[in-house]
């Protein structure tokens, strides 16, 4: 016993460090034994450390061989094995303990290296071992293969629906066929081909006018997998109505919030997606089938943007798609002979055959004799009216004592099921559920806005729809309300057209035009319809502008000292529009900009000479201008080039110079006056006044107490009143009309004509002031 201790002690201190690292209570080697100790056989191993190497210690990465342990001598592949055969499967019972709980639970009474263990499963394997039975020692780090196998109909992992069969993992198909791979087709038919339904589809895209419900489709009874769905989001909303009559989501003017509804049979999920952040329109689903025929609406508010609507129906005999035959179990094959003419065929007989996986009983334990469950009492009810439910509790204690203890100290597989039992089974008061308010029927002024008030009643974990007269204790809430989004604006002109921008050619004036609300204040643009929006620029024509070349003086100095050279001059296209134009609009006889110059003969001698100063590189101003510089001998038979140094002698000239042709000055320019505002009693006459530079750009350099005024009165003389019998007040309280500016009104500037007159008269000469 201290040999085998002593080689397990090594053992497990260099392999199980390197696993608790990874895992808290480790990933541990397991161990297979090979064959089922006795109580001999553990003697003989505690004898001898030499029969411990025969424990087969294994860590996760196993080869090949060992994956298919199960095809050796010892368990010899079976006709299941080679066929794979579909087997059908059926719901078994809920066991009172996991299934591979009790398979590890049997080892319990078998010794193992010389102890005893109590088992658990150990489920944190590959996907490889799933069907085997590993189980480990409880408060130990190590886990150990016990079959290679565990028993057929053992699920493969934790919350799986797969099971093993003959130690491979298979999933049942529809048809409750293991590996039949079959799946339900669209028409919700197990292996089916979709020829038992249709699908009906299609795409609503009306053009509507009128505000109200607009009938999409007509699903009939019978549909399932019904799916209404907006293409965009709007402000329209979809409604369903039952051919009965009664409104399921939306209706009579009521918009209801997302969430779930039942109607025409079915449970209906209303989405309607967030208003901010998503583009997404609302929509219906159901799974159906409808019981009834059911209308589907949209309360039109805006432009469609399309409804894509699409539903199952079921075609005539339909039927379930057979089962082919090499599907079916062929039970000679896995079981052998059955009959006991098949064993006298087979010429050997054999006892009634006993898995080699079958589960054994386990036997209770001492502990679990000594403590046994009681009632306690029940639960708490679930609800304080309409039907809740409550459970018996049983509490573990002492057999004899009836002291409580630890639920793990009595038997859980003899812990009686909880009964339940309803509760506060009087019904819940009834209440009035209240929907959305829906958009205002109007964008401004007065509008009437809806919204959906239904009696409802809960009971047993649902909330139905009962009659009013069941919510008479409460006051009703309102289903309509008037509205008001924002006090509707017009556009008001506020001024003439102004003087043209140019006095000759074509230019623009401009008028005001501001968005004005019922009480007369001027409010942004946007609170108007943009689409009826009076122009405020136009164009203008001022006529033909005049256009002539001008030019300056040559050039005081010839290009040369001696022999020929050039004078120059600055030649320009101007109009009365005081602009420039392009050259050509001048007509093509251009004035020369260069003249030949002379000024004698020259010497035979060697000296610089320089070519004509570039143009300067500004107009007005400082600017930069180069030359060519060549070494040359002059005489009178013409000239020679000489290098450079035949002239080092002498100062060369500058190649490249500043300039400076002329002061950007800067003065005022004005277009005539235009016509008078007012035709008496003292209007305003205007003219454009500019700052312009020598090359007719505008600035700010021009002295402000030399500018030209751009604005006098004009017609000073006093006007002739002008009375006019129709405009008169018909109520003597006017003067409160025009305190409220309601004479915005066609029916104010009538009722109070006299007083609207003059308000209008005195804001005509305000704003000229003020212009």
């Amino acid at each position: 016993m201290r040999c085998l201790t002593s080689v397990y002690k090594r053992i497990t201190k260099v392999i199980f460090p390197v696993f608790s690292r990874a895992y808290g209570y480790g990933r541990m080697p397991y161990v297979t034994p090979l064959q089922k100790e006795s109580s001999r056989s553990s003697h003989k191993q505690r004898r001898s450390a030499s029969n411990f190497p025969h424990q087969s210690y294994r860590t996760h990465q196993r080869s090949p061989s060992q994956n298919t342990r199960y095809h050796t001598a010892a368990h010899p592949p079976t006709a299941a094995q080679h066929t794979r055969p579909q087997m059908n499967t059926a719901a078994c019972p809920s066991p009172s303990r996991p299934i591979r709980e009790l398979q590890c639970s049997t080892f319990n009474t078998q010794p193992f290296m010389g102890r005893f263990y109590q088992w658990e499963p150990f489920n944190d394997v590959s996907s490889e071992q799933s069907c085997e039975l590993n189980c480990r020692a409880i408060g130990f780090r190590f886990y150990v293969r016990q079959a290679d196998r565990v028993i057929d109909g053992t699920p493969c992992g934790q919350n799986q629906t797969s099971v093993c069969v003959a130690g491979q993992c298979q999933s049942a198909g529809c048809d409750d066929l293991l590996g039949s791979g079959r799946v339900p087709d669209k028409c919700g038919v197990c292996g089916g081909d979709n020829s038992a339904c249709k699908l009906v589809s299609g795409l609503f895209q009306h053009s509507l006018t009128k505000v109200g419900y607009h009938k999409i489709v007509e699903i009939p009874p019978g549909a399932t997998k019904i799916n209404v769905t907006e293409m965009v989001k709007s402000r329209n909303y979809l409604a369903l109505l039952s051919r009965s009559g009664r409104s399921i989501i939306n209706g009579n003017w009521a918009i209801d919030r997302p969430g779930m509804y039942e109607g025409v049979g079915t449970m209906f999920t209303y989405r309607r997606p967030n208003e901010i952040s998503s583009t997404a329109g609302e929509s219906f689903l159901a799974e159906g089938p409808t019981n009834e025929i059911l209308d589907v609406f949209m309360i039109y508010q805006q432009p469609n943007p399309g409804v894509r609507y699409e539903f199952i129906m079921p075609s005539e005999n339909a039927v379930d798609a057979p089962h082919p035959k090499q599907n079916q179990l062929d039970v000679n094959a896995v079981n052998g002979p059955s009959t006991p003419e098949d064993h006298e065929r087979s010429g050997v007989r054999h006892p009634p055959p006993v898995p080699d996986n079958q589960l054994p009983a386990a036997p209770p334990t001492t502990r679990a004799r000594e403590y046994n469950w009681k009632l306690s009492g029940t639960t708490d009810c679930s609800a304080s009216c309409g039907r809740g439910s409550r459970f018996s509790v049983f509490v573990c204690v002492h057999r004899g004592t009836h002291a409580l203890a630890p639920s793990d100290l009595c038997d859980s597989s003899t812990k009686p099921s909880p009964q339940e039992e309803p509760c506060n089974v009087q019904p819940c008061p009834a209440f009035w559920d209240i929907g959305e308010w829906s958009e205002c029927s109007k964008t401004c002024g007065l509008g009437v806005q809806h919204r959906q008030v239904l009696c409802r009643q809960a009971y047993t974990n649902h909330t139905l729809n009962v009659h009013s007269s069941r919510c008479r204790h409460l006051e009703r809430p309102e289903t309509s309300s008037s509205c008001q989004m924002k006090i509707c604006s017009e556009w008001q002109i506020r001024s003439d057209w102004s003087p043209c921008s140019v006095p000759c050619g074509v230019g623009q004036r401009s008028r005001e035009v501001h968005c004005v609300s019922n009480v007369g204040d001027i409010v942004a643009d946007d609170e108007c319809n943009m689409k009826l929006r009076p122009s405020d620029v136009e164009n203008c024509d001022a006529g033909v502008c005049t256009k002539s070349w001008f030019f300056s003086d040559w050039s005081a100095q010839c290009s040369a000292d001696c022999g020929a050279g050039v004078r120059t001059r600055s030649v320009q296209c101007l109009t009365n529009h005081i602009s420039s134009l392009p050259l050509e609009r001048c007509g093509a006889q251009r004035p020369p900009e260069a003249q030949p110059c002379n000024n004698g003969p020259c010497e035979s001698r060697t000296e610089w000479f320089t070519g004509p100063w570039s143009q300067c590189s500004a107009e007005c101003g400082s600017g930069g201008q180069q030359r060519a510089v060549v070494c040359l001998m002059r005489s009178d038979e013409g000239f020679v080039v000489m290098p450079a140094y035949e002239c080092s002698s002498l100062d060369k000239p500058l190649s490249q110079q500043s300039c400076f042709i002329k002061t950007c000055g800067a003065k005022w320019f004005h277009t005539d006056w235009s016509a008078c505002s007012k035709t008496c009693e003292t209007g305003y006459r205007v003219r454009e006044v500019r700052c312009l530079t020598d090359d007719m750009m505008t600035s700010e350099r021009c002295d402000e107490t030399l500018k030209p005024p751009d604005k006098e009165e004009c017609h000073p003389e006093p006007c002739l009143p002008l009375i006019d019998e129709k405009c008169r007040d018909k109520y003597f309280n006017c003067n409160v009309v025009v305190q409220a500016r309601l004479c915005v009104y066609d029916y104010y500037q009538m009722a109070c004509c006299a007083s609207c007159t003059r308000v209008a008269q005195r804001s005509s000469e305000h704003w000229a002031q003020r212009s």
